[in-house]
């Protein structure tokens, strides 16, 4: 398993390393100006423990008044130096941590944008959306606390480790003596935590799949009063989360007793050892008080900088996730001397060509087709015989497995993906509009379009008459997948977009199957109307709407079983021809063009 080489302070150092290359380095003249101004905090901590030896010694002991003055203007000067040194910090961390994680997220959703469509069949869009948001704000975390550790902490620590040896190297020395012998029980406790916040990550990503799902779904569930149920499985991730989350936190206080017994036993031998010398003459009074306050201020870093490596290890856990998407390469990409596509006629050609999906299901085998340029052919068949497959593989979604796609004699491997697209227009049944006005999910595809282009497109979709009785009309925000209208109109929107693209080559996947008569009417009228002049390849459910395809395809088990006219099909007495029959039993289909 991937994940156990992840417990390895190897893979730890790694991780880091890469982090340091990919995405911190960029800011390290920032980080440098936050550590200055770390330092000067660090070192101002350590001057306020050193002011208590002439505040108890040449004041309180001696009385003298106008030392007095002295010491408090300068613990003056030390606070105001030390207020504006941690806004400094602060700003510095902020910045640093914020661009850093803003980096991360644009390169996640830059990897994510061009991935395979592969990619996103094999994962849910919950996973993905984990990855970007609890996986990054875990980093987020980390990065910070990292920052916050190796700076401010362990300057701090190092001035007033500093300061104390200066003042009593013995004391110092069996002050300091235990402190090395927690760190096996914090290397141990952090490789724990990294176990434990990896789980955690995973069972997140699952919890929002399930809200992803069930609220996308909520028609569905409450219809099939599956409340319940939806319920309970909420109920068991969200107590496997709590019971991680519970595990991480006992995991990360492991450290508490450990520093706690290892500083009270340092506290008491400096007491002990520190005070017996007071008492003996051998050191002053402010001394010792300056010693133990320097002690006592650097157990609250030196706890930190213990828990350091826990955080680390949740936030290194979150890495390997984040740099395990990052490092999957698509296999759908441009060739290095790619040709930009111009299709002048949009003639499509299928040479033998056979596909099997990664899961090793062959979906076609051996098929030929020839789509003339500005013909509108069908393709018909039983589910699961490898149309939609077929459409696929012209997009160039997927790629064929032996054989060639050629577009106006060009193999489509050979040409740019944004060029290939480009050129083709999707009207699939499974709309898909985003949370945008409606002029916004017309112009999709084709930013910048006029307004007057995107009525022109609407109205050639028969949208217009609807979209104006909308609340506000083109400006009126459709919802999340276009929940605020109705299944034909949402249909209308998605082939005003087709209209507006105005691509050569059209690709129809069952794109009026779901609809009620008097919508697929209206969608029809408009179907006919985008694809006149246009090289049209439609994937049929009602075969009433390709009667009048110049030629039609009937594919079964991924190969070509019959091809012709509708009417020579009917002829012939075939597969065609029963699924004729068959839907004639429940409609009215013409049998003859």
């Amino acid at each position: 398993m991937k994940f156990l080489n992840l417990l390895s302070d190897k893979a730890s150092l790694s991780l880091v390393s890469r982090l340091w290359r990919e995405h911190i380095k960029p800011y390290k003249w920032y980080i440098c100006g936050g550590l200055i101004c770390m330092a000067i905090a660090a070192l101002t901590t350590a001057a306020l423990a050193k002011m208590l030896q002439p505040l108890f010694d040449d004041v309180f002991v001696a009385r003298n008044e106008d030392m007095l003055i002295q010491v408090a203007t300068f613990v003056l000067c030390i606070f105001v130096l030390k207020g504006f040194s941690s806004f400094g910090e602060a700003i510095s961390l902020i910045y640093v941590g914020q661009k850093i994680i803003g980096d991360i997220q644009k390169r996640l959703f830059d990897h994510f944008i061009q991935a395979d469509l592969a990619y996103f069949h094999a994962r849910s869009s919950g996973e993905l959306v984990s990855r970007v948001t609890n996986d990054v704000n875990l980093m987020r975390n980390a990065v910070t606390t990292a920052l916050m550790g190796i700076g401010k902490d362990t300057l701090s620590l190092i001035f007033l480790i500093a300061l104390m040896f200066y003042q009593d190297w013995l004391l110092a020395s069996l002050a300091f003596f235990v402190f090395p012998v927690a760190l096996l029980p914090i290397v141990k406790i952090g490789k724990k935590m990294r176990k434990v916040s990896f789980h955690t990550q995973e069972e997140m990503g699952t919890f929002t799949i399930l809200l992803h799902q069930v609220f996308q779904g909520m028609r569905i569930v409450k219809s099939y009063a599956m409340e319940n149920y939806e319920q309970i499985r909420a109920h068991h991730l969200i107590n496997n989360l709590s019971r991680l989350n519970i595990k991480g936190g006992r995991v990360r206080s492991a450290s508490h007793p450990i520093m706690e017994t290892l500083g009270g036993i340092a506290i008491v031998i400096v007491i002990l050892y520190g005070g017996s010398q007071v008492i003996a003459g051998n050191r002053t009074t402010g001394t010792f008080i300056s010693f133990i306050t320097a002690l006592l201020l650097a157990y609250e870093p030196l706890k930190r900088l213990a828990n350091l490596n826990a955080n680390l290890q949740e936030g290194l856990a979150a890495a390997w996730r984040i740099f395990e998407a990052i490092d999957l390469r698509p296999s759908i990409v441009d060739a290095p001397d790619a040709l930009i596509l111009k299709a002048k006629k949009g003639k499509i050609i299928l040479d033998s060509v056979d596909f099997s999906y990664p899961s090793g299901k062959k979906a076609l085998k051996s098929l030929s087709l020839d789509i003339p340029a500005g013909h509108r052919v069908a393709l018909v068949g039983p589910s699961g015989s490898g149309k939609s497959t077929l459409l696929n593989l012209i997009s160039r979604f997927y790629d064929v497995t032996s054989g060639a796609i050629l577009i106006d004699n060009t193999d489509i491997r050979n040409v740019t993906l944004s060029s290939l697209r480009s050129q083709i227009a999707l009207v699939s049944q499974e709309v898909i509009l985003f949370d945008d006005t409606v002029k916004a999910n017309i112009a999709y595809g084709r930013w910048g379009a006029s307004q007057e282009e995107i009525v022109k497109a609407a109205k050639a979709a028969a949208a217009h008459d609807f979209i104006i009785h909308l609340p506000q009309g083109y400006d009126t925000v459709v919802g999340e997948q276009g929940i605020r209208l109705s299944g034909g109109q949402r249909q209308r929107l998605s082939i005003a977009r087709a209209m507006l693209k105005n691509a050569p080559i059209l690709l129809l996947d069952e794109a009026t199957s779901s609809l009620d008569t008097e919508s697929e009417r209206q969608v029809q009228a408009a179907l006919d109307r985008l694809m006149e002049g246009r090289t049209t390849v439609v994937v049929a459910h009602r075969l009433s709407t390709i009667v009048d395809a110049d030629m039609i395809y009937v594919i079964e088990e991924g190969e070509v079983t019959e091809r012709g006219t509708h009417q020579k099909l009917l002829e012939n007495n075939k597969t065609y021809a029963r699924l004729v029959d068959l839907q004639f039993a429940m409609d009215t289909i013409p049998l003859a063009s």
